[in-house]
């Protein structure tokens, strides 16, 4: 064999040999999914089923006209991404007993209805994320928004990361659109569209309904977003997550010191009590500094962890 044509044989075999490996590598792409579905849902919801709506369906004790079929589309696409958006699903799932406690007694306290906590869930996942616009949060507050509302935002502290006041101003603005509009429907999409926007689309189509309202599709999916997490949550089986209770986070216990003074180094501070800095910081993300400076001698309440805080039970 003349080495011309051994050379092209060979030539063959290695593109041969790369496109088979390419090959693989694209399939391993399509099964993993695309988006925010993950590798962790191999384990979970991988029979690519629908999931069956309840008869009846309710959002703060105001009911979801399921009989029209763009309401009831809406609600089955924000369960089925919802169910299948594995790993994130699954934190959600995991986090809900940690912090539902906390976010239900404010709620509670501002007799608001109970299912305003899965807006917290629709906004942040329940967790302290920075949106790219800036909102930051459990509620995702700007910055400017929360400084209005008279909360404290600047380099050292930012109560945005506070579960217990962010979630007091995100009741707050329920309670003044609740006033506006009369219903507990509109009163949580205007947290998502604002009230302004809401007004203006209110204006425009003369509807005073949320599901008779065409809305930008962010605000259109939120109440169905919140819903379908209520649903999952309530019943993380039926949409094919298998926890245990031991999987679940536990409430945080801590005790809580005030300080009125300056605090120049948080470490020293933690180790005062029998802790350190980053368990600190877990109980107290609105720290943003290892210190504060606290010139106007400011009181603040600040959560110290629990003897036993980090055994796992």
């Amino acid at each position: 064999m003349s080495i011309s044509k051994r050379s092209i044989i060979l030539t063959t075999l290695v593109v041969s040999i790369i496109c088979t490996v390419l090959l693989f590598v694209v399939q391993g792409f399509d099964s993993a999914g695309s988006g925010r579905h993950d590798l962790a849902g191999s384990t979970a919801n991988n029979s690519s089923r629908a999931f069956p709506l309840p008869d009846s369906v309710s959002f703060a004790g105001e009911r979801m006209p399921l009989e029209n079929i763009d309401t009831r589309e809406s609600l089955e696409r924000e369960i089925i991404i919802t169910a299948y958006r594995h790993s994130s699903t699954i934190m959600i799932i995991k986090r809900a007993p940690r912090y539902f406690p906390v976010i239900e007694k404010i709620l509670k306290e501002f007799n608001i209805p109970n299912d305003f906590k899965y807006l917290a869930v629709a906004e942040s996942d329940l967790s302290n994320l920075i949106s790219p616009a800036g909102a930051t949060g459990f509620w995702q507050i700007m910055a400017e928004t929360g400084k209005e509302q008279g909360m404290e935002i600047n380099t050292e502290i930012d109560e945005r990361y506070n579960i217990e006041k962010s979630t007091k101003f995100a009741c707050e603005y329920f309670l003044k659109s609740y006033a506006k509009y009369g219903n507990w429907t509109l009163a949580a999409a205007s947290y998502n569209g604002g009230r302004n926007g809401l007004d203006d689309q209110i204006e425009i189509q003369h509807e005073k309904n949320y599901y008779d309202l065409l809305l930008n599709e962010e605000t259109a999916r939120y109440i169905f977003r919140a819903v379908a997490y209520k649903l999952i949550i309530a019943n993380p089986a039926a949409y094919g997550f298998d926890l245990t209770d031991k999987e679940l986070y536990p409430v945080m216990k801590y005790n809580e010191v005030k300080v009125d003074s300056a605090v120049k180094d948080f470490s020293i501070f933690a180790k005062k009590f029998d802790t350190n800095y980053k368990i600190l910081k877990m109980l107290n993300p609105w720290l943003r500094k290892p210190y504060i400076t606290n010139k106007s001698g400011k009181s603040y309440v600040i959560k110290i962890p629990a003897e036993g805080f980090r055994m796992v039970e």
